[in-house]
């Protein structure tokens, strides 16, 4: 069970199963299938598969949008100075 108890639990499952974010969830899963047939993560390796574009911006599961980052480094962005890119 989540931190949120059962109510929590409850929206989060409500949440998930909406069309956009399924929608959002097959587009990174097919992003993750594309950059494991080239080579570039596999499971288990640390890396996440980020969209230079994201997603709620125009992103797309083009070769040119993906990037194999670690996890750190996609996720933790947001804490620091809210520059995705580091510059």
């Amino acid at each position: 069970m989540n931190k949120g108890g059962s109510t929590k639990a409850a929206y989060d499952k409500a949440y998930n199963a909406r069309p956009e974010q399924v929608k959002k969830r097959e587009m990174r899963n097919q992003a993750r299938a594309e950059l494991t047939k080239d080579g570039k993560v596999s499971k288990g390796d640390g890396k996440d598969v980020d969209h230079k574009n994201m997603l709620d911006g125009n992103g797309t599961n083009a070769k040119g949008d993906l990037r194999a980052i670690s996890k750190e480094q996609n996720r933790g962005w947001r804490k620091t100075n809210g520059d995705k890119y580091g510059s």
